[in-house]
């Protein structure tokens, strides 16, 4: 039987490899719904593709556009609610999360606790509300929270068929960006051109400068702790500068498992969408006569202080990952304006975590409030 599936974010770079997967096995899954605040032709090209019976423009100034441009047979449909009432459908199997910011966070509980499954690739839904997040999925017979990120993708295949108490460590591992053998004075005279050329990955620009600075490693050690249910002391990151190695898992008994693919987001998406089955697909395969060697460097805080960020937002917990992420979010932007220097990063999202008072996850409201705390502070750090 084909598995019913919605698309959120469905025009951005996740969104289009996603579309790649879905239409290269129609006898698989059947897409029912797509939206994003994107490109409305992009969109509307997608919907050509798959006919869905909605596909939501989440920018109501959008709809207009969008209705007269899709194909018979699909509605269009705006706002929020839209989301909601496309998450919720009874017949919806999986709902494919890759929505840029905090948007996806209330159709991603709808859907859990719907009982759907959650293919999910945003990080701010589970750095922001990654309490809230897991509670529905445990909480709700049916729902399941499967990764898309590479990295955590890479933990979730090493650790199948492994029982919790044979896991000693999880690493995730990261590029090292373009900075990785730059000095600390380069680095703080790096421009927004020098932050943007990526050494493997093809990213959009927000997620390229993060990985510049390795705020990306930063959340996404903290999605970690909430997807596998792993302390920090449990969580590492060491820098594979070929992105071959996504993931490593290191055992009680001293063996680490450790899963390997070309940097092409397509596996870790084909593999969310059918787990527990393995789609053959058409990847590009290893040259292992070229794959001499695979190399694994500690990280330079001294350089690159984002992990202790993430470390502190773990030990601490609460309402402290959502103000991470939100002053990143900010600091990214001011950076991106030319505003501040790259090493203003870290200075605009250290200063903010001090200053905030972290409480325990108790509503999405509650949330809300310290994120747009935390991004009014970010915008008037001096640096």
């Amino acid at each position: 039987m084909k598995k019913k599936v919605v698309v959120l974010g469905a025009t951005g770079s996740i969104g289009r490899n996603a579309a790649l997967e879905l239409e290269a096995y129609p006898e698989k899954f059947e897409v029912v719904g797509l939206a994003a605040r994107g490109s409305v032709d992009e969109l509307v090209r997608q919907a050509g593709i798959f006919h869905p019976r909605s596909v939501v423009a989440t920018d109501g100034a959008r709809y207009e556009e969008l209705a007269s441009k899709l194909p018979p047979g699909s509605r269009a449909l705006a706002g929020e609610e839209a989301l909601t009432e496309l998450v919720t459908s009874p017949d919806v199997d999986i709902v494919l999360c890759a929505i840029i910011g905090t948007a996806g966070i209330v159709p991603v509980l709808k859907a859990l606790a719907c009982g759907k499954r959650v293919a999910l690739a945003s990080k701010e839904v589970l750095c922001m509300a990654g309490e809230l997040v897991m509670k529905a999925a445990k909480g709700t017979p049916g729902a399941e929270l499967l990764p898309i990120d590479s990295e955590h993708s890479g933990v979730f295949q090493c650790l199948a068929g492994r029982r919790p108490e044979e896991v000693a460590r999880l690493w995730l591992t990261a590029s090292g960006g373009p900075f990785r053998t730059w000095s600390a004075e380069a680095i703080a005279r790096a421009t927004v051109e020098d932050a943007l050329r990526h050494p493997t990955w093809n990213m959009g620009a927000k997620i390229t400068i993060d990985s510049a600075s390795l705020m990306n490693k930063a959340l996404e050690l903290v999605e970690a702790r909430y997807l596998f249910g792993v302390e920090g002391d449990r969580l590492g990151a060491v820098i594979e500068p070929h992105s071959i190695v996504h993931a490593l898992v290191e055992l009680t008994d001293g063996g680490c498992i450790a899963q390997l693919a070309v940097p092409d987001m397509r596996l870790p998406i084909r593999y969310a969408l059918s787990f527990p089955e393995r789609l053959a697909g058409k990847p590009e395969r290893f040259d292992f006569s070229r794959l001499n060697r695979v190399d694994f460097i500690p990280v330079d805080e001294s350089k690159f202080p984002s992990l202790g960020f993430a470390r502190q937002a773990i030990a601490c917990g609460g309402t402290l990952p959502a103000v991470m992420n939100a002053a990143n979010e900010v600091a990214v932007e001011r950076f991106m304006r030319r505003e501040v220097r790259f090493s203003d990063i870290w200075k605009i999202v250290g200063k903010t975590m001090a200053r905030h008072t972290a409480e325990p996850q108790e509503s999405l409201e509650q949330i809300r409030e310290a994120d747009l705390e935390a991004r009014r502070f970010a915008e008037t750090v001096a640096c």
